[in-house]
């Protein structure tokens, strides 16, 4: 596959290039905070950027979709958004997220709505450049990647590197094809640029190395960190709805005016949320809060590690740290006060 080095004026004619050719999903400024959105022109792509209020999941299962639609006497339709889109920009720790999310919705009985989007997505990663204030990537193994991407770029001094790994990739930068490639020199400065990124991407102290929480939290229900931080727990869900692991949603059926026809939609859920595990004959199995608290870090370290060849559902982005006004959700607190088993 290519490798090729190219300027920032020859970046910003790629991009506005493909965006010509087709829909882009960019990082951009909102204020002091930076957000994925559809990019008009490369002047308004912020590669420089340090954390995305929301991760790119919401492009891939959106907070609301419609699923099927439906029309009494006449039968429903499925409603499947198979438009190509570029995602351009994703750190590297979100499309570790996104990579256990593919495997998720892959699993058992293929979700047609995620799959074709994921399908349809073109994405570039962009190592990072900016350190965000509560990540901690470098002990989750997801400072940078090697694998699992379309286009790779990263910068170097006032250059940058543009890695085409698949073949949606090598279609993505057919116009940079004729730029010079980038030679051993460039590539050992990339690497680097990945050592670096590894060790400064630690903003938080984590003690126990990822591939120990589902050990630790063999025995760990009754341990006191559960209810003294649950205490303190506003159950607004802002932890696990910014989270790009996080992939629980509810099904909803919205009826017309009409009361005739309507749509099925899907939308984003949470365990840290009240009323999540509220089931038939309004009854409640986690109502209280220290079993949804509790219940969030054992499906980060433990459950979903089980359906996915032990990985951590959690990459580091610090999200959920930077979000609760409690200042209850770090993950690297909590599993380091269950390691120390007090």
């Amino acid at each position: 596959m290519s490798i090729k080095k190219i300027n920032i004026d020859t970046l910003n004619s790629w991009v506005d290039g493909i965006i010509e050719k087709q829909k882009v999903i960019g990082v951009q400024a909102r204020g002091d905070r930076y957000a994925f959105g559809q990019l008009n022109k490369a002047a308004d792509l912020r590669l420089d950027y340090d954390v995305a209020i929301l991760p790119p999941k919401a492009f891939l299962q959106p907070p609301r979709e419609t699923i099927l639609s439906f029309q009494v006497g006449a039968g429903y339709e499925s409603v499947v958004d198979s438009e190509p889109f570029v995602l351009f920009g994703v750190h590297p720790y979100d499309l570790v997220a996104m990579t256990q999310m593919d495997e998720i919705f892959s699993q058992g009985n293929n979700d047609v709505h995620y799959m074709t989007r994921r399908q349809n997505a073109t994405v570039v990663v962009m190592d990072v450049q900016k350190v965000s204030q509560d990540v901690f990537a470098g002990y989750m193994g997801t400072a940078y990647v090697e694998d699992g991407y379309d286009v790779l770029l990263t910068k170097i001094g006032d250059e940058y590197i543009v890695d085409a790994k698949t073949g949606k990739g090598e279609s993505l930068i057919a116009a940079l094809l004729d730029k010079p490639d980038a030679g051993e020199s460039w590539l050992e400065q990339r690497r680097l640029v990945w050592d670096y990124n590894r060790q400064r991407l630690r903003k938080h102290d984590l003690k126990v190395e990822p591939a120990k929480w589902p050990d630790i939290l063999e025995n760990a229900q009754e341990h006191p960190v559960w209810e003294e931080r649950a205490r303190l727990c506003f159950s607004c869900g802002s932890c696990i709805l910014l989270c790009p692991t996080c992939y629980c949603f509810d099904v909803r059926d919205d009826l017309n005016w009409d009361l005739s026809s309507g749509e099925r939609v899907r939308v984003w859920d949470g365990c840290m949320l009240t009323d999540f595990a509220t089931v038939a004959g309004n009854l409640n199995f986690r109502k209280d809060r220290i079993d949804r608290y509790r219940h969030r870090y054992y499906r980060k370290g433990k459950y979903v590690p089980q359906k996915i060849g032990g990985r951590i559902a959690c990459v580091g982005c610090g999200r959920c740290i930077t979000a609760c006004v409690a200042n209850i959700a770090n993950p690297v607190e909590v599993f380091n006060r269950v390691a120390e088993g007090k």
